[in-house]
């Protein structure tokens, strides 16, 4: 993975990783609550040797001195210092429990002994540091001492007095917050790796790019309306639904450029994918383009086009094929551009049977001859074989990839099975993108709005409508493709005839 990617993945999971980090953050709140606040007293004291006060024996009581103090850190925790305290203060407990509770050390090369006493009580605390370092003194004064009524050539002195503490030492709440901060982060970005390791749904054109390098002939992102409303003539001319079916359009016409078929077959992997409102909105838009287009409903499983269109499919596909109909009454003019559509028909027990026979390479034959494009929409690849018959007999196949929706590995084997019956992949159309998202794919565009076209004048737009007769449904660069300015510019599914 590249940069890119974790940082798209990062994007992608920023829920998860702050919901995480939260959860760590109150955790160490949690911790800080539960933790019995502890508290620390020190005290210091000095340690120096008794002589004349001669520069010489100043240096080797210095040097002796430095030898000792070591050897005083080990004694202020052993029985001997620590029992005194006990007694006199009342401790009820042993000498070693009482050791735990305290540190001693050494400041630097110095003669200077630390000695730190933990306890839950901050008064406690300074009474048990003071009483350790009486102790010490006197333990030391007792074994330094070379005979019973000589004197200690090593004399400890108090330099700082224990106080008791006014914050405890523990816990340490910005330690702990830190802690759990950081904690709960790295939780959330591993669980985001494993859950995209794990996850192999295809939610990105960058997703899909990893698993082929065929063309993106456009995407189309989730609109919440879409089921109360699939086609593009029930939303705004220039919605950015409506934009992406013309994105699609235009590319379509380059990627079919050098094919002499007309015909166009929309598929997908899996059901729900959107493959049929997808090849219904493509017919759509390009019968507004000014082409004269024929749209085959060829899903005989679970056909969806006369639902959508309110067209009856009582008639059509399956009755042409079984030879109880003429095509010219079996087609149904819809809209008010040159838009036919041959509805499924009743459905047979033998869907693949029919759609490879010799009279539908004979249909699709007819309706090439007869119109400029011809859409058919057809079941998806992997739970039947329906489709990769039917892409041998077609110029090209659009596949339908639904975001969240299909796997890597159904995408491979989809992308397979159209390869083993040599089917022409003509491009790859995302459907589902989120709008506002890592994987989205809308792109800002301008387009004029309601405000825009009520602050221009009657006249001024009466003077507009005479200098354009351009369909307000179509782009500038499709005016180009498709209008009647340019004769020399050629229509890739064929010219209409006149």
């Amino acid at each position: 993975m590249e940069i890119t990617d974790y940082l798209r993945l990062l994007r992608r999971n920023w829920l998860l990783i702050a919901a995480s980090t939260l959860v760590g953050l109150l955790l160490g709140g949690v911790a800080v609550m539960l933790t019995t606040p502890t508290y620390t007293a020190r005290t210091q004291l000095f340690v120096a040797t008794q002589n004349s006060g001669s520069v010489l024996e100043l240096q080797q009581g210095n040097t002796f001195s430095q030898a000792r103090v070591a050897s005083y850190v080990e004694t202020a925790k052993t029985p001997v210092v620590l029992q005194p305290v006990i007694d006199s203060l009342g401790l009820g407990m042993s000498p070693s429990t009482l050791a735990s509770k305290i540190s001693a050390n050494v400041e630097g090369s110095t003669v200077l002994l630390n000695i730190s006493v933990t306890d839950s009580s901050p008064v406690r605390s300074a009474a048990i540091a003071e009483a350790v370092a009486n102790s010490l003194i006197s333990a030391v004064d007792r074994l330094e001492s070379p005979s019973k009524d000589g004197t200690s050539p090593v004399r400890l002195s108090v330099v700082t007095p224990a106080s008791a503490p006014a914050s405890p030492s523990s816990p340490n709440t910005i330690l702990y917050l830190a802690a759990g901060l950081l904690i709960g982060a790295a939780v959330g970005v591993g669980s985001a790796l494993v859950r995209s390791a794990v996850d192999t749904r295809v939610r990105s054109e960058s997703d899909m790019r990893k698993i082929t390098d065929a063309s993106v002939l456009g995407g189309i992102a989730y609109d919440a309306d879409a089921a109360k409303k699939p086609l593009l003539t029930q939303v705004q001319s220039q919605s950015p639904r409506a934009e992406s079916f013309r994105q699609i359009r235009t590319n379509l016409q380059f990627a079919h450029v050098s094919h002499s078929s007309k015909s166009v077959l929309v598929t997908s992997s899996l059901p729900g994918e959107g493959k049929s409102t997808t090849a219904v909105n493509m017919a759509i838009s390009l019968a507004q383009a000014g082409q004269r287009v024929a749209l085959v409903d060829a899903d005989l499983r679970r056909p969806m086009v006369g639902e959508y269109l309110g067209l009856d499919r009582s008639v059509g596909l399956t009755t042409y094929l079984v030879g109880h109909g003429e095509l010219e009454d079996l087609l149904q003019p819809w809209g008010t551009d040159d838009l036919d559509v041959l509805a499924s028909g009743q459905i047979p027990p033998n869907p693949s049977e029919l759609l490879g026979s010799v009279a539908m390479s004979n249909l699709i034959e007819m309706l090439e001859a007869r119109y400029d494009a011809v859409v058919i929409d057809a079941p998806p690849l992997l739970p039947v074989t329906d489709a990769a018959v039917l892409a041998q007999r077609v110029g090209g196949v659009v596949l339908v990839v639904g975001s969240r929706i299909v796997k890597n590995n159904d995408l491979l084997k989809s992308l397979s099975s159209l390869q083993m019956v040599d089917a022409d992949l003509l491009g790859v159309v995302m459907n589902r993108l989120p709008a506002k998202d890592p994987d989205a794919y809308t792109y800002s565009y301008y387009s004029a709005t309601t405000e825009t076209a009520a602050s221009v004048s009657p006249d001024s737009r009466e003077g507009l409508a005479g200098k354009s007769r351009k369909d307000p449904g179509t782009s500038d660069f499709d005016q180009i493709l498709f209008g009647e300015e340019d004769s020399s510019v050629p229509r890739y599914f064929g010219r209409r005839n006149s």
